[in-house]
C-alpha cells in the first residue's frame, strides 16, 4: 500500500484515479486546487501525480516547489499537445509523465513500476575514475562534488555505469530503469539523457556516449 497525492483541477479525473488505485490498496489524497496544497504535508506521500495545466499554479511550478521538499517519484499528467514542453518539466525534478486520456491498466502499471523502483535496496559504493556512486543514497559525485540528478536521471547513469562499455537502446534503458511493464515511451529516455548531459557539461565531463542508430553507452 502506498499513499499517493493527485493534484488535478478536473474532479472527474481525480475520482477516476482514486477508484483505480484503491483497487491496488493505495490511499489517494485528491487536491483540485493546487493553491490549497499544504507544502508541510507533501513529504508524507510515496508518489505524487501532477496535472500540468491548472489555474493559479501550473504543474511545472508546483513540481519545482515540491521537489525541494520530497524525494518520492513525481509524475506529470499531460495532454498529448503538451508533450513538447516536458523537457523542461522533467528537468525540474519529475520522473515521468502519463498522457491523457490514459487507461486503467496503464495507470496501474506505471504507478506500480515507480513504486517498485523506489523500494529497491542498494548498499555499496561504485567508483569509476573521477565518478563515485553512493548506491545507498542514490547520489553521484564527480571529483568530490555532487551532481544534482533527479531520481530517474540517477538510475540511468547508474545502470549505464554498471554496464560500462556496453551499448543499450532507448527501449532497453527504459525497461531496465522504469520496469518491463512501464508504459513510458522512448521520448522519456531521450529527454532524461539530454538533461543529464546538460548537467555534465557544467563539469566538462561527458561519459554517456551516443552510438548512432543503436543507443547509448557509458565510456570514460
Amino acid at each position: 500500500m502506498a499513499e499517493i497525492l493527485a493534484v488535478d483541477d478536473d474532479v472527474a479525473i481525480l475520482d477516476m484515479i482514486e477508484l483505480i488505485l484503491k483497487k491496488d490498496g493505495h490511499l489517494v489524497k485528491k487536491i483540485s486546487n493546487p493553491l490549497e496544497l499544504k507544502m508541510e504535508e507533501v513529504n508524507h506521500y510515496d508518489l505524487i501525480l501532477l496535472d500540468i495545466m491548472m489555474p493559479g499554479m501550473d504543474g511545472f511550478a508546483l513540481c519545482s516547489r515540491i521537489r525541494e521538499l520530497v524525494d518520492c517519484p513525481i509524475l506529470f499528467l499531460t495532454a498529448k499537445t503538451e508533450e513538447n514542453s516536458l523537457v523542461n518539466g522533467l528537468a525540474l525534478g519529475a520522473d515521468d509523465y502519463i498522457c491523457k486520456p490514459f487507461g486503467v491498466m496503464e495507470l496501474r502499471a506505471r504507478i506500480a513500476a515507480h513504486l517498485r523502483r523506489e523500494h529497491r535496496e542498494h548498499s555499496i559504493r561504485m567508483v569509476l575514475g573521477p565518478v563515485c556512486f553512493n548506491l545507498s543514497l542514490k547520489q553521484m559525485m564527480l571529483n568530490n562534488q555532487e551532481i544534482m540528478l533527479t531520481k530517474v536521471e540517477y538510475e540511468i547513469c547508474e545502470f549505464l555505469a554498471k554496464n560500462r562499455g556496453q551499448v543499450f537502446s532507448k527501449e532497453q534503458i527504459l525497461e531496465r530503469v522504469l520496469g518491463f511493464d512501464s508504459e513510458s515511451n522512448d521520448n522519456t529516455i531521450t529527454t532524461h539523457i539530454k538533461n543529464i548531459r546538460t548537467k555534465f557539461l557544467s563539469y566538462d565531463y561527458m561519459p554517456i556516449k551516443t552510438v548512432w542508430g543503436i543507443g547509448y553507452k557509458w565510456e570514460e
